[in-house]
């Protein structure tokens, strides 16, 4: 394949394309121009956004997100490495299927609408699907961060995780995610190569949830891999160690 030097890197829910800074400068060093989008209803310092929610926050469903990223890959000249994390781990593959990527990483991926997930993810996420709330998003508290991306960091390092990461995240993503027949996958259709990480301590997409994922694609002549990483949280690409794990990505693509 032609190698692109050119990467997209797209945030979860929760979060903010803040948590890509360290990896964007260390695949700049490397030689790639590096993209990382605000998704809609994002933009912004942390902080300002937990104490006044973006204006577009409540109107952005994960549809959007797709829409919003695959517009960027229209405006460049070859189609790039898209790595994702968490609910963006599931708009790559969605990316994949359009066929907008040169190849795709899902970092702790959400599952797509026709994988159910295990009671592990319904039991931490829940809350973010607001079905009992009378507000239109969610803002997850320092003990939902800590049990959900933050349990591997240190007890110290956590609140400052929370203060320099954390974002008010709009119910709608995680609503369409679950019930809108876009966030189908169809497993079958030959696709761009395909490399699945996991944490194996994460709490909301556990590992056996990416080793599904990565067995659901069918397709003989497509490649699929897959990767746990064991003592990971679903902060994988922000806690100590990160490096490791962004320079496997980075091999595993210079190697298809």
């Amino acid at each position: 394949m032609s190698k692109s030097k050119t990467i997209v890197l797209i945030h979860g829910n929760f979060v903010n394309e803040l948590t890509w800074a360290d990896w964007k400068r260390r695949y700049e060093e490397k030689g790639y121009t590096v993209y990382t989008p605000t998704n809609p209803g994002h933009a912004g310092k942390p902080a300002d956004l937990r104490k006044k929610v973006h204006p577009d926050l409540v109107q952005t469903g994960f549809i959007d997100v797709v829409e919003n990223i695959s517009k960027l890959i229209d405006t460049l000249p070859q189609k790039p490495l898209i790595i994702g994390h968490s609910m963006a781990g599931m708009a790559v593959m969605k990316l994949v299927e359009l066929g907008k990527a040169a190849a795709g990483v899902s970092i702790d991926g959400a599952p797509p609408k026709n994988v159910f997930p295990p009671f592990q993810t319904l039991k931490t996420v829940l809350p973010a699907f607001g079905f009992l709330s009378g507000t239109k998003y969610y803002m997850g508290s320092r003990k939902w961060y800590d049990n959900a991306f933050f349990n591997t960091l240190p007890e110290s390092q956590r609140a400052a995780a929370f203060d320099q990461f954390a974002v008010p995240e709009s119910y709608k993503v995680s609503r369409q995610l679950v019930l809108n027949a876009y966030s189908n996958i169809d497993f079958k259709r030959p696709h761009a190569p395909l490399l699945f990480i996991g944490g194996g301590s994460d709490h909301i997409f556990p590992p056996s949830l990416t080793t599904t994922l990565a067995k659901k694609y069918s397709d003989a002549n497509s490649k699929t891999d897959l990767k746990i990483f064991e003592g990971k949280s679903h902060f994988i690409c922000g806690e100590p160690g990160w490096e490791a794990v962004a320079d496997y990505v980075l091999n595993w693509y210079e190697q298809l």
